[in-house]
C-alpha cells in the first residue's frame, strides 16, 4: 500500500485491510460545547431540515503496512461545527462514497440540493458514516452496507453490497477520511432513469431529493461544465479512475 500525495493535501491509499478501534471522544471544554450549540442553532435556523443524527469522527489514522488503522469515536452531526471554533481540537469525519460507472466509462456525480448540509456541492453518492449499536464494531463489511444504502437512497440504484469493492481510501487536508467503493458498470439510460424515479418519489412526498441533479463525467473538462463546487476528492479520483484503465476512452 503506497499512499499518493496529490499536492492539495489529499492523500490516497490503496488498501488491503482496514482495522477500526473505538476510543473515547475528545474532551471539550464548556466554552467549546457552548460554541458548538450556538453554531448548530444558527445552521438549523438557516436550514431547518438538518438533523443532529449520530456520526463517526476520526480520532487517529495510521498506516501500518499492509493495513490502515482508524481510531474512531461516537458523536452527533453538530460536532462538525467544532472546526469553526478557534483553538478547538480538530474533529474529522468518516464517510463512504460509491463510484458508479456507466458502460461508456463515465462516473456518476450528483449536485446536492438546497435542503442538504452541502447545498450546491458536486460529489459521488455517499454520506457520513453512522456508528454501530453499542458493543458492535465497525468493519469493512459495515462500510460496504452503508455505501450500498447511500447509493440507493440518493440515486435509486440498488447494488448488492458484496458487489461493491473497496477501491481507495482518501484522507483530506482537514483530516476527513473517505472510503470509496467501486460498483459494477451500468447503462447510462438505466442510471438516469433510476435517479429520475427517486426525484419523483421524494417530491410526491413533499421532500427534496438529496441529489437535485445527476451527471456523468469522465474528466476535468466534463466536471467544468457543471454548475457547483466539486468535492476536493472528485477530480483526483476521476483522474485516477481513468489512469487505472477502468474507464473506457471516450471520443
Amino acid at each position: 500500500m503506497h499512499p499518493s500525495d496529490l499536492g492539495s493535501g489529499l492523500m490516497l491509499f490503496d488498501v488491503l485491510d482496514v482495522r477500526f478501534d473505538e476510543v473515547p471522544g475528545p474532551a471539550l471544554s464548556l466554552e467549546v460545547l457552548s460554541a458548538v450549540d450556538s453554531a448548530w442553532d444558527e445552521m438549523v435556523h438557516a436550514n431547518p431540515t438538518l438533523f443532529d443524527g449520530p456520526v463517526v469522527i476520526c480520532s487517529d489514522f495510521r498506516q501500518i503496512s499492509p493495513h490502515l488503522e482508524v481510531s474512531w469515536s461516537r458523536a452527533t452531526y453538530r460536532y462538525r461545527t467544532v472546526r469553526q471554533i478557534p483553538s478547538a481540537p480538530a474533529l474529522s469525519s468518516v464517510f463512504v462514497c460509491v463510484l458508479q460507472p456507466a458502460l461508456d466509462g463515465r462516473l456518476l456525480v450528483g449536485h446536492m440540493s438546497r435542503s442538504t448540509s452541502s447545498p450546491g456541492a458536486i460529489q459521488f453518492p455517499g454520506g457520513n458514516l453512522e456508528p454501530p449499536p453499542p458493543g458492535q464494531e465497525i468493519t469493512t463489511s459495515a462500510l460496504r452496507l452503508h455505501a450500498a444504502a447511500e447509493l440507493a437512497e440518493e440515486t435509486g440504484i440498488d447494488a448488492a453490497p458484496d458487489d461493491l469493492a473497496l477501491w481507495v481510501v482518501a484522507r483530506a487536508s482537514n483530516g476527513n477520511v473517505g472510503f470509496f467503493f467501486l460498483a459494477p458498470s451500468l447503462p447510462v439510460e438505466f442510471i438516469l432513469q433510476r435517479h429520475a424515479s427517486v426525484v419523483l418519489a421524494e417530491r410526491l412526498m413533499g421532500r427534496e431529493p438529496e441529489f437535485a441533479e445527476v451527471a456523468l463525467v469522465a474528466d476535468a473538462a466534463g466536471l467544468a461544465l457543471l454548475d457547483g463546487q466539486p468535492a476536493d476528492y472528485l477530480l483526483p479520483l476521476l483522474d485516477r479512475f481513468r489512469a487505472t484503465g477502468q474507464s473506457l476512452e471516450l471520443d
